[in-house]
């Protein structure tokens, strides 16, 4: 039997609002226990060198270049995570010896598997090296070697958290951040996964762009709009939803050019409604109608976009992780520690059903810590 481990997760999401740290206990199959979970947020400061090291990194040709913002941004990501963890460890009284793992995601400046390219900046052995506590690194970057999609890694975490439910299947995970992504766990517990489109990123630019603020609270502007179906027609015209499976996408791989001309609460009102019609999209393209779909991610607490998927998947329960126990702004955090469990178990982050890799890919790298001493 593989141990239990303690694992701790920390994601930085492609939202660029914060750090989400949890930790976990699992043997990297089934889950033992669910800790406590706290978000961290990025001051308007660092939100806007992380969004400028996006912009430099359009033009990367290699993983390890860091031309214009990119160094200081990664600086920064590794920094705020140490910070993060200290605070999360002293907030909820968690002793960092009973950390066996970290399980480090880093933050996404370009993800283009057509290049076999995908670029999360974070120093995972300053990391390890700081915390003095073994960190598992770098997860997507073997499967894109292998030609697959790199993303999304989070279904085998979504599979066990289903499982551990006890829902009827067929049923759907769907994570709206920055990009929406969907598991559908089939009826046999096999799973299909992908990126279905925008989630928040586009809704929240907008936001920004016409108002100064970083986000849509409680989707009272969208709510307040009407959508446009012509503009709705011209971001459906994107190629990649006439693209077969595989696919995952980039944050920057959409426009906010079709709602140009909108007043503010059209357009998003107009890109709330894109959102939940491409996650649809994405459902009707995996032939299975799942009983539930659980919604996690900063998107389940927008209103607007809770109350579209509903309207558009009329014949699904369309719900929030919380109605089944789990806290929904701490899966993508869950879902590291539990893919860093099973990188050092050796097991498959990702599946040619998940990413499209031609067979079961184990991931990560391991960055050994000055390990503490346990009493």
């Amino acid at each position: 039997m593989p141990p239990v481990m303690r694992a701790l997760g920390m994601m930085s999401g492609t939202s660029l609002d914060g750090i989400d740290i949890a930790w976990i206990e699992t043997d990297g199959e089934t889950l033992q226990a669910l800790g406590p979970a706290r978000t961290y947020a990025y001051t308007a400061e660092e939100r806007a060198l992380l969004a400028a090291a996006l912009a430099d990194a359009r033009g990367l040709a290699t993983r390890e270049e860091r031309p214009g913002r990119l160094g200081a941004a990664e600086d920064l990501v590794t920094r705020r995570h140490f910070e993060a963890a200290g605070a999360f460890f002293a907030e909820t009284g968690t002793d960092p010896r009973s950390i066996d793992v970290v399980g480090f995601h880093g933050q996404t400046v370009l993800h283009d598997p057509t290049r076999r390219l995908t670029v999360q900046i974070g120093d995972g052995d300053a990391l390890a090296s700081q915390l003095g506590i073994d960190v598992i690194w770098d997860m997507r970057a073997a499967d894109v070697a292998a030609s697959g999609q790199g993303a999304p890694l989070a279904p085998a975490y979504h599979a066990a958290i289903i499982k551990r439910s006890g829902m009827a299947l067929p049923a759907a995970v769907v994570n709206i951040g920055g990009v929406a992504n969907v598991t559908l766990i089939g009826p046999d517990g096999g799973l299909t996964a992908f990126d279905t489109g925008p989630g928040n990123a586009l809704v929240d630019d907008w936001t920004f762009r016409r108002t100064g603020q970083a986000y849509d609270a409680d989707g009272a502007l969208a709510r307040s709009g009407q959508a446009c179906e012509v503009a709705i027609a011209r971001l459906l015209d994107h190629p990649y939803f006439g693209a077969p499976l595989p696919k995952s996408l980039d944050r920057n791989a959409f426009s906010l050019a079709p709602v140009d001309g909108l007043s503010a609460e059209d357009g998003a009102a107009t890109l709330v409604a894109f959102t939940a019609r491409t996650i649809a999209m994405g459902l009707f393209l995996t032939q299975a109608q799942p009983s539930a779909c659980f919604v996690s991610g900063g998107g389940r607490r927008n209103p607007a976009i809770m109350a579209a998927l509903a309207e558009t998947l009329p014949r699904t329960r369309i719900a929030a992780v919380e109605e089944i126990g789990l806290d929904g702004d701490a899966i993508e955090a869950q879902a590291f520690a539990y893919l860093a469990v099973r990188s050092l178990q050796g097991l498959p982050l990702s599946y040619p059903s998940t990413t499209w890799v031609a067979e079961p890919m184990p991931g990560g790298r391991l960055a050994e810590g000055r390990r503490l001493n346990r009493t």
